[in-house]
């Protein structure tokens, strides 16, 4: 039987939504091993003069703890 944890991550993108998770995965990735989902909990983005400027997201990473 596998152990799973989740952790609480937020991340930001000038590109996109998609590009803010790959980003957060990609880092998280670094000192946590063995990712499993993510789930994309809140979507967010800042606008500045009428433009979306960054685009953020807050997500929780399921990962197995050995």
């Amino acid at each position: 039987m596998a152990v799973l944890k989740v952790i609480e991550v937020l991340s930001n993108s000038d590109k996109s939504w998609e590009d803010a998770t790959k980003k957060a995965v990609k880092e998280a990735s670094k000192t946590v091993k063995n990712i499993r989902s993510v789930y994309v909990k809140d979507q967010s983005a800042i606008v500045k003069d009428n433009a979306v400027t960054e685009f953020r997201v807050n997500l929780k990473l399921t990962f197995e703890i050995k």
